[in-house]
């Protein structure tokens, strides 16, 4: 009976953990450079002052002023039109 107490109750365990883990909260951002490019990122990089961007909350909503979204996949930053990685 002990031994089934133990059973169950780690399973309760394993399976508590597991949803966790999928509900977890992503972590994404927009970003955005001087020159009004945007993009989604869901990785927060370490970006340098002299890459010249700004990393906004992912519900960030631009307004009044013209942005340009372009999205990429991986790690960079976009630069006159052109997307440098780092």
């Amino acid at each position: 009976m002990k031994k089934l107490l133990v059973s169950v109750t780690l399973s309760a365990a394993l399976g508590a953990g597991s949803l966790l883990a999928f509900t977890a909260p992503t972590s994404a951002a927009v970003v955005c450079n001087k020159s009004r490019d945007c993009w989604h990122t869901t990785e927060k990089y370490k970006y340098r002052p002299s890459f010249g961007v700004t990393v906004h909350p992912d519900s960030w909503k631009f307004s009044g002023t013209r942005y340009h979204w372009n999205e990429h996949e991986g790690r960079g930053y976009w630069r006159n039109g052109l997307w440098v990685t780092f």
